[in-house]
């Protein structure tokens, strides 16, 4: 019996089993509700999939895993800017990914400080949009689209 080679480990979707069920979610009590969908190349939710997010200018951190509608929510406050527009890291892990996927989330009311920063000025105006939240009411939406049509732009990390 020859034993076939198998591809090498894709992230996930252990995280259903262990991670997500921590709540990490809610890095400022009370503060700015953030909330989104994780998407795959179809459009299709991806519901075993973890969503991390990075306020280097508090030193705050949080993780949310997605839900059955690929759904993620945090509670956050706009990040101080240390340089350019205030941003928000993110850390996209999900299955099929060899590898986590990094991108940022810049806030819709900062216009200005917006077109000023040096990472939006360097993207077409389809690819800066993908990095921008959309007020929703009282909360943020941030919808993140691992490829296709309107996928949302990655960085090299």
């Amino acid at each position: 019996m020859t034993l076939l080679r198998t591809p090498s480990q894709t992230v996930g979707p252990y995280y259903e089993i262990g991670l997500c069920r921590r709540d990490d979610n809610e890095l400022v009590p009370g503060g700015l509700e953030l909330e989104g969908q994780l998407l795959d190349g179809q459009g299709e939710p991806v519901v075993d999939g973890m969503v991390e997010v990075w306020d280097a200018s508090a030193r705050r951190w949080g993780r949310s895993g997605t839900d059955g509608e690929g759904r993620f929510r945090f509670r956050l406050a706009k990040p101080a800017p240390a340089t350019g527009a205030p941003h928000i890291d993110v850390y996209v892990f999900a299955r099929g990914l060899l590898r986590h996927q990094l991108t940022r989330i810049y806030f819709p009311d900062e216009e200005q400080a917006n077109d000023a920063d040096p990472v939006l000025a360097a993207l077409d105006v389809d690819d800066r949009a993908t990095l921008v939240a959309q007020e929703d009411g009282a909360r943020l939406r941030f919808d993140i689209r691992l490829q296709g049509d309107r996928a949302t732009v990655f960085f090299a990390h």
